[in-house]
């Protein structure tokens, strides 16, 4: 069972994006569209559990599940859609996770989704701020619940989701 640990801010965790995209463009090569660091670890100041969540966009998804050998040798794991129709998931570090790779393909909802959570977390910190603080409370909590520390999130989540949709559309 993995601890849940939120931590401050760390200014290493673009660089260590930058360093696992490099590789994972050699993996996905042709099939990739676009990579893009998402979650909490790629909001400035937003303090986070220390992995780092990268979004892929592929021309097709179901071409993924052929990647499965060569994102092993990197230490992947790869745990399917994980729950989530139509993305390939894969996590790395085993129970001291490092990174998890959504994968997605070109046009799905989920992609807009991520990275509008991110880009309005990013232009509005003082909600980023009452997120991190939300947080904090949660895994102070709920310390080896992960489902309770999720559940807790939820309403808070879909509140910046929307807010995020009213947003894109007047900028």
């Amino acid at each position: 069972m993995r601890k849940i640990e939120v931590h401050p801010y760390d200014a290493t965790w673009p660089i260590q994006f930058e360093r696992e995209a490099k590789q994972l463009r050699t993996i996905f090569g042709e099939q990739l569209i676009a990579i893009d660091h998402i979650g909490s670890t790629s909001i400035p100041q937003l303090c986070a559990k220390p992995v780092i969540d990268i979004l892929i966009t592929v021309k097709q998804i179901n071409d993924v599940d052929t990647l499965n050998t060569k994102m092993n040798a990197f230490e992947y794991v790869a745990h399917g859609t994980h729950g989530i129709e139509g993305r390939r998931f894969f996590s790395k570090g085993g129970d001291r996770r490092t990174h998890h790779v959504h994968v997605f393909e070109k046009g799905d909802a989920q992609i807009e989704r991520h990275l509008l959570f991110r880009d309005y977390l990013r232009a509005h910190p003082e909600v980023a701020k009452q997120y991190g603080t939300l947080k904090e409370q949660l895994a102070a909590q709920h310390r080896m619940e992960k489902e309770l520390y999720i559940a807790g999130k939820h309403d808070f989540i879909q509140f910046i989701d929307e807010k995020a949709k009213r947003w894109t559309q007047t900028t």
